[in-house]
């Protein structure tokens, strides 16, 4: 669980709304429920990351299943970085 001030933080920073409580999920491109939202950190926190987008939560276990955080860090550290990996466009798909 994150506080009310963080989640109203990391609101105002995803650029992809469809209602007040819809989002997309960047990575699938389809409507997360919020019982299924979670936060990623593009980078992360333990190598500087701050900035969050809302994923799918099996999106975001996929994510951390495949890549290490130096990866996540260095080289797909965008949700455009991370749908061009193969293994990500076998997972969507």
């Amino acid at each position: 669980m994150i506080g009310k001030i963080r989640q109203k933080l990391i609101a105002s920073e995803i650029p992809v709304r469809l209602a007040e409580s819809a989002y997309i999920c960047p990575i699938c491109e389809r409507e997360i429920s919020p019982s299924q939202r979670e936060a990623h950190h593009l980078i992360p926190k333990s190598k500087g990351g701050k900035r969050t987008e809302y994923l799918h939560r099996i999106c975001h276990r996929q994510i951390h299943a495949i890549f290490t955080e130096t990866e996540l860090a260095t080289q797909f550290n965008t949700a455009g970085a991370l749908k061009e990996h193969i293994e990500m466009q076998k997972f969507i798909a």
